[in-house]
């Protein structure tokens, strides 16, 4: 999965959508129903980790196999969405291969 430039942002896809779901589903509701704000702190600095080399993920597979500009913004879009980038992960596992 990791071998190729699509694979790595499936990957980075995956673990980015199971950070945002754990932000708003367990960190978030911590902090405001049990008063712990240290988990969104950890979190949150972990899912804006993520976000940022998913971002980095899509331009390495734009270049690497001729994204258009719509699949570069519905990969965007998707990672602003809860459930965005395991809808994408379908999609572009149909079009994973080796270069």
């Amino acid at each position: 999965m990791l071998k190729t430039a699509i694979g790595r942002l499936r990957f980075i896809g995956l673990l980015e959508g199971i950070s945002y779901l754990l932000l708003l589903g367990i960190a978030m509701p911590l902090k405001y129903w049990a008063d712990l704000p240290q988990m969104v702190s950890v979190v949150g600095a972990a899912h804006g980790a993520l976000f940022v080399l998913y971002l980095l993920a899509i331009v390495l597979a734009a270049i690497v196999h001729r994204f258009s500009l719509w699949l570069i913004l519905a990969a965007i879009a998707a990672s602003l969405l809860p459930f965005g980038p395991f809808v994408l992960d379908r999609r572009l596992k149909q079009w994973e291969r080796p270069v």
